[in-house]
């Protein structure tokens, strides 16, 4: 059973690193290979530590986490693409195939960022009038980061942040409002380098502090078998009717996200599987890709384990993680519910088959052998729902992973695995829950030392086989490691983005442009719409809205989520928070937005990876994900003009929730028979057309307007369900 884990595990790690770029190691040869290995295992390792017995200082727990992930990305990524698909071989200049500049740069940048922590006792005297040394590794710093951010992610990013860099130093040339003082080259470094406004900033923090453990745990649960009890659930639920495998892939992309917050991973996990079944069972190729890359998006937007950009938004907005939970929950359900209804309009236009019962999976033996891992899920809800730290309930669940993961086999039914699992439990509860004074470290990593001895001594004596072993327990500490080096690398260089707005001042001007063209985009729409559309604020807000939307998506095609979620909110949300968008609210609508990245073509990294294990075209299967995901696209509008959507927006009433959520569901089914040109048999133009502004009307603001959407409604579901009881339309249905 191990080995054909372990044999999974590294089919699924080929495809991730053959379609997402931030997973493309270089080969190496040992002892460049030994080297990377243990220090990705140490810097997961780090942050396991940490988690459960304290964060070191502020300053030096990002600099040891940045030193790490930065010096790492110039032994594991090649300078070119061409560098890294070549044959691997041994040289003078290299070792084991990591050319000597490679470790060079990898250990100079490592020393600029620990440079910070080591000065920082003296740091307050020096901040606004750095000496020579600062301005030298400051530098140092600011090009290496540029560089890993490049061979990490490719361009968009680095030249965004030397845009912004070019904007600091020039400003006196610039026109009008944008024109500024400008900074000097030594002014620019103290503030991106000496403050907490800069590289060492907010998002560095975050990815230290919260998103590497989520990450973590992922990786775990997936490894003892979560993720594969998840889509054995959604299987049994949907796999039985009209385009069952479809249905399959959005339930069970719906529940792995709840475990990752990655598009690609998820696509490939969840896709490896379904996406097979879909094309067997009828679905083209592009539109089998096109459902899992639209389905996985929603891992980034599913509680509790949410995308980077949730953890972020809990430090820019101060609120509890708990809040942001609450918050998601409605709109993820509206985007799994929106990609779902399209998948069932398409198999019932075209009559695709589910799932048989011999192709269905033993729900009550996949129980059997995997209820334990739900454990750790359990335990990582209840904590955040406690209102404990997010990464204390990340170190909880991940020690639960390993508990499962080496103390339980996959039937779960032996007595001794059930008492060494509860002791193990009693043991980590001690370590988290109990706060054991000044000796309190020395305590806990006693009961931490006895946990491993008591697996230790399961292994070797009583014969104890767990459901992994060791090897695969440090693999997925390797793994975890490297999902964090590229995330690790832009949230540095969106740092610097953040630097030059908050030195600038540039980001309120921005914020008076976009007002400026909103209200001349309200003034000329005033003349022309009925007067009872014709409200000029709601009219000027859903202009901001539209051209922050465009620009959301415009970033999204060249820069990840996070970093396209980081520019956003420093240079667009105060725009929509300075027309009465609750800051909440509008995050959220950025957040949302940027999410489209992985399946806004041309740069569609879920819909790529899924397009390759369909064998279709990556172009059409990006466009067909971004259809079916134009339920994300309009719901944020929805949750801008009623917050109530939210859960825990200012206002709530179940009053107006009930309203809105109803007009959102029916417009949904509505945009959806209109894309798909189906609902209860195939549609004409007029009906497609009818439904289509039918959508937008029940989703829009206001009792009347939603009432006009169902109005249009009306003969669109007349002539659909008369024509499906003609033996004509029964037929074409």
């Amino acid at each position: 059973m191990a080995e054909a884990l372990e044999r999974n595990v590294r089919n699924l790690q080929e495809l991730e690193e053959k379609f997402d770029p931030e997973m493309r190691f270089r080969p190496t040869l040992p002892p460049a290979t030994v080297i990377v290995k243990w220090l990705l295992i140490i810097l997961s390792g780090f942050h396991y530590y940490t988690a459960g017995f304290g964060l070191l200082r502020e300053t030096t727990h990002r600099g040891v986490h940045l030193a790490f992930v930065l010096g790492l990305i110039f032994l594991v990524f090649a300078a070119t693409k061409s560098d890294a698909e070549s044959t691997v071989s041994k040289s003078r200049l290299s070792i084991g195939g990591v050319p000597l500049i490679d470790w060079l740069l990898g250990l100079a940048c490592a020393a600029s960022v620990m440079y910070i922590p080591y000065v920082f006792d003296d740091l307050a005297f020096r901040v606004g009038n750095p000496d020579t040394m600062d301005v030298v590794m400051g530098s140092v710093l600011f090009l290496t980061l540029l560089e890993a951010t490049r061979r990490s992610m490719g361009w968009p990013l680095p030249l965004i942040a030397l845009g912004f860099t070019a904007y600091a130093l020039t400003g006196p040339y610039f026109p009008g409002l944008l024109k500024h003082a400008g900074a000097s080259w030594s002014q620019m470094i103290n503030h991106q380098y000496l403050t907490s406004q800069g590289i060492y900033g907010v998002a560095v923090g975050v990815v230290a502090t919260y998103v590497f453990h989520f990450v973590l745990f992922g990786v775990l649960a997936t490894r003892i078998g979560l993720g594969q009890l998840f889509l054995d659930i959604a299987s049994t639920v949907a796999g039985r009717y009209a385009g069952g495998p479809a249905k399959v892939s959005v339930f069970g992309s719906a529940m792995f996200g709840t475990l990752s917050g990655s598009s690609v991973a998820n696509a490939v996990t969840v896709g490896s599987l379904t996406i097979p079944a879909m094309i067997r069972v009828g679905y083209k190729r592009e539109f089998a890709g096109a459902v899992e890359a639209a389905s996985s998006t929603g891992g980034q937007i599913t509680p509790p384990v949410l995308g980077a950009a949730a953890f972020l938004m809990v430090e820019f907005l101060n609120v509890s993680y708990q809040t942001i939970i609450a918050a998601a929950v409605v709109p993820a359900f509206m985007h799994f519910f929106g990609v779902f209804m399209q998948v069932h309009f398409e198999a019932k236009r075209y009559g695709l088959r589910g799932l048989t019962e011999e192709e269905m999976p033993n729900l009550r033996e996949s129980f059997r052998q995997r209820w334990p891992t739900l454990i750790p899920l359990a335990l990582l809800i209840a904590i955040l729902v406690s209102g404990r730290t997010p990464y204390l309930a990340a170190f909880t669940g991940i020690t639960s992973c390993i508990i499962v993961g080496l103390s339980t086999t996959v039937w779960g039914n032996h007595r001794t695995n059930w008492v060494l699992l509860v002791v193990l439990h009693v043991l980590l509860a001690l370590v988290t829950f109990v706060d054991w004074g000044s000796d309190g470290e020395a305590i806990k990593l006693g009961f931490l030392a006895l946990g491993v001895a008591l697996i230790w001594a399961g292994q070797k004596w009583m014969g104890l086989v767990g459901r992994i072993d060791n090897a695969v327990l440090l693999e997925a500490f390797e793994t975890g490691a490297k999902y964090a080096l590229a995330v690790g690398a832009a949230a540095a260089t969106v740092g610097i983005v953040i630097g030059v707005v908050t030195l600038t001042g540039v980001g309120f001007k921005i914020s008076f442009i976009i007002t400026g063209w909103a209200q001349m985009i309200s003034a000329f729409l005033m003349d022309w719409l009925p007067a009872f559309m014709a409200d000029s604020k709601s009219l000027t807000l859903l202009a901001a809205l539209f051209m922050t939307g465009i620009v959301c998506i415009l970033m999204g095609c060249g820069i990840p989520t996070t970093a396209n979620y980081i520019i956003m909110v420093t240079v667009a949300a105060p725009t929509l928070v300075q027309l009465g968008v609750e800051p909440l609210v509008a995050h959220f609508f950025v957040f949302y937005y940027g999410v489209l990245a992985d399946i806004t073509p041309p740069v569609a990294l879920a819909a790529y990876a899924a397009a390759g294990m369909a064998g279709g075209d990556p172009f059409k299967t990006g466009n067909t994900a971004f259809r079916l995901g134009l339920a994300k696209v309009l719901v944020p509008f929805v949750f801008v003009f009623s917050p109530s959507l939210l859960l825990v927006a200012k206002g709530f009433t179940w009053a107006d929730f009930a309203v809105t959520f109803t007009g959102c569901v029916l417009g949904i089914v509505a945009l959806a028979a209109a894309l798909s040109g189906y609902l209860m048999t195939v549609m004409n133009r007029w009906e497609r057309a009818l439904c289509a502004i039918g959508a937008l009307c029940l989703i829009a603001p206001g009792l009347k307007i939603s009432l006009l959407g169902v109005a249009l409604m009306v003969p669109v579901l007349i002539h659909q369900w008369t024509t499906s009881r003609s033996p004509k339309g029964a037929s074409l249905g």
